[in-house]
């Protein structure tokens, strides 16, 4: 999704819990897929524009994916400003739940709560 948007010109921004280099070593190489080269890629590209944010937290602690979505989706609130239809919470993902815990449904439930659309971007 961010490789596509990046193409269309379209603003990116992306919100991670802890330092990039090691957010790819436990959230992106160890998914099916050669996924770190289009990460590289891609956090390098809004790097160079100042929008990757790093939120610091424990990794660690096993609530910080949970508060990395919540962040997430404050940001995009805060970026909408006083247009919230403007936020639209886009998943990447094998197209189902993967049971109690998954993060990616938890944020796309913390969206809808937060009366947001969700687009799905299906990895299979």
């Amino acid at each position: 999704a961010l490789d596509l948007a990046g193409r269309l010109g379209l603003r990116r921004r992306v919100v991670l819990p802890f330092a990039p280099e090691r957010f790819r070593e436990t959230s992106v190489i160890d998914r099916p897929g050669d996924w770190g080269p289009l990460f590289d890629r891609v956090i390098g590209e809004i790097a160079a524009t100042g929008d990757v944010v790093v939120l610091g937290l424990d990794e660690g602690d096993d609530a910080t994916y949970a508060a990395a979505n919540h962040a997430i989706l404050d940001e995009a609130e805060a970026l909408a400003g006083d247009d919230p239809s403007q936020v639209v919470a886009v998943i990447a993902w094998e197209g189902g739940s993967r049971g109690q815990g998954d993060l990616t449904e938890a944020f796309a439930t913390a969206a809808r709560t937060r009366n947001h659309p969700v687009r799905e971007v299906l990895t299979t």
